[in-house]
């Protein structure tokens, strides 16, 4: 078939009705990765970076979504400052969402997307949905923050001994650095301070 003959035929199905309810195979199963781009990165290596990488991904969503659940049902006498504070990180751990599914595509994997998978994969605890103290929402947000601290520091290890210094430059500077800050501003919520008259020394001895 002539060139000129296959492009009528391709203008000849072209039309404006949209095509609706469309479906067809995947075109790449999760947990695998593709060879597109020159990463000097052998398969294995980035197989285990996406992997892990997808873990922390999902984590770190739960997390941003147990922020924006703290900023919506938070209450009491801090409630100013802690409803825009859970929003600032709320906001802070939802770029990083984005930059560690951009490396996991990067890598030629396949960045986890939907809810119910993140809800399967997350080893962060679920809260329930209805609402409680401020202690507490601060504490799951602590726990959920160690969660990640941790795994950060696994894989920027792994990745550094892999050679992946993409990846372990984004769970430093990125994940790690700003988890690290955040839990310390939540933190100092739960010391036990006064808020108008100081404890007299004196007395609290007696």
């Amino acid at each position: 078939m002539s060139k000129k003959v296959a492009a009528g035929n391709h203008r000849s199905r072209l039309n404006a009705q949209p095509r609706l309810h469309q479906s067809a195979r995947e075109i790449q199963k999760y947990g695998t990765v593709t060879h597109a781009l020159p990463l000097d990165l052998e398969e294995p290596v980035r197989l285990e970076m996406t992997e892990n990488l997808n873990q922390l991904l999902a984590d770190t969503m739960t997390l941003r979504d147990l922020y924006k659940k703290s900023h919506w049902q938070v209450a009491g006498p801090t409630f100013y400052q802690l409803h825009l504070l859970f929003d600032k990180h709320y906001n802070e751990q939802a770029e990083i969402v984005d930059t560690i599914a951009e490396r996991i595509q990067l890598l030629g994997g396949l960045s986890i997307a939907m809810a119910a998978d993140v809800a399967e994969t997350t080893k962060i605890v679920r809260p329930p949905r209805g609402r409680e103290e401020v202690p507490v929402q601060i504490s799951r947000l602590i726990d959920a923050h160690q969660v990640i601290i941790g795994e950060c520091r696994v894989l920027a290890e792994r990745a550094d001994k892999l050679g992946d210094d993409g990846t372990n430059d984004l769970v430093i500077s990125d994940v790690l650095r700003t988890n690290e800050l955040q839990v310390w501003f939540i933190s100092e919520h739960l010391v036990n301070m006064p808020l108008v008259e100081a404890v007299d020394e004196e007395e609290d001895a007696a």
